[in-house]
């Protein structure tokens, strides 16, 4: 029997940063994440190399850090996932929630913050562009990210940072992140009663419960439902969906999410424009970044509440994790706008 291949020793922070700056320098359009992709490597790690110089580390007292950024006005709040990113410019309000929740509900900053999936920020001034606060998982892997703008109160910004520097903490360990839950066999799903539990549904916010409760992961969930509460459709239906709404002045819900948090866009879209692998909605206040190509499944769903039926678009790669979520705007209390309804009822099947 052959001997176990070895692995590549981990390259030092030297040359891993002269490796990262030489990436930049002959691709300057990729993405931080991608950067630490093509290096084996996480994005945290990416960052981490810059201390103490342009990257300090920040204490993890996320309600303080988060709960206080109001005071520095106008920036531009990030969060992302493998294939989707998405950008909000304004200010953030008051946080709400828990030390585990919170919550952002302004009109222009709209986040659901889950703080134990967090645990690592860092305050970046690069020599060149904005400033930054950038939190991450335990996998390395970014969360949210803020940046300044023109607008920003940079001494209220640097007063943030001084109040939570902790440029003394351990470096990151990371740990790589945990496999989505295996399903369970189709016909092990109580089908009659996961029917009916969903037919029975008030509030959205409640889909998740019902999944676990089921023991059904979210793509086995839609496959099982039945056409009349999940249909599947054509991966390109998020760019007919975002061209019929733009063409149409029609206020949609965009979600963006990864484990520690969900950004929202809610309003019109007006600008689109394909680039690449990507398409992308550029408006002044919201950019999204949607790399097509890793659609693998996309499905309109329609879920009980009492305000009535709440439909989405909802898109999955090959491995079945979430990309993006699209919704006519609403807010609790008013029914859905029938408009959104028949733009999701013409998108072509699958």
């Amino acid at each position: 029997m052959s001997p176990p291949a070895s692995r590549s020793p981990r390259p030092t922070d030297s040359d891993l940063a002269s490796q990262r700056d030489a990436l930049r320098n002959a691709e300057p359009r990729l993405y931080p994440r991608d950067i630490a992709a093509r290096l084996k490597v996480t994005e945290a790690e990416i960052v981490a190399l810059d201390e103490p110089v342009t990257a300090v580390r920040l204490r993890p007292c996320w309600t303080s850090l988060f709960g206080r950024l109001h005071r520095v006005g106008e920036v531009m709040a990030l969060t992302r996932n493998a294939d989707a990113v998405h950008e909000k410019t304004g200010s953030y309000g008051e946080l709400q929630g828990g030390d585990t929740v919170g919550l952002f509900l302004g009109e222009a900053i709209d986040l659901r913050l889950f703080f134990t999936a967090w645990r690592f920020a860092w305050a970046v001034t690069p020599a060149e562009g904005r400033r930054s606060i950038q939190v991450f998982g335990a996998d390395g892997a970014a969360v949210h990210k803020v940046f300044t703008t023109a607008a920003t109160d940079l001494e209220a910004w640097d007063r943030l940072v001084a109040a939570h520097a902790a440029p003394h903490l351990e470096p990151p360990a990371i740990v790589p992140p945990a496999p989505l839950p295996r399903p369970v066999p189709d016909a092990a799903v109580d089908l009659a009663g996961f029917t009916a539990a969903w037919d029975a549904l008030r509030d959205t916010h409640h889909f998740n419960a019902l999944l676990t409760r089921f023991g059904v992961t979210r793509t086995q969930a839609l496959r099982l439902a039945g056409a009349a509460r999940a249909r599947p459709v054509a991966p390109r239906s998020l760019r007919l969906a975002l061209q019929h709404a733009a063409a149409r002045a029609l206020p949609i819900m965009v979600f963006v999410a990864n484990r520690g948090c969900i950004q929202i866009h809610a309003g019109p879209v007006h600008h689109l424009r394909e680039t690449g692998p990507w398409f992308n909605v550029l408006d002044p206040g919201f950019s999204l970044h949607l790399r097509e190509t890793a659609i693998a499944a996309a499905w309109v769903v329609a879920k009980p509440t009492d305000d009535g039926i709440v439909t989405s678009l909802e898109l999955f790669d090959a491995d079945g994790h979430a990309i993006a979520a699209l919704f006519g705007r609403r807010k609790p209390g008013i029914p859905e706008d029938l408009d959104w309804r028949a733009l999701c009822a013409i998108l072509p099947g699958a």
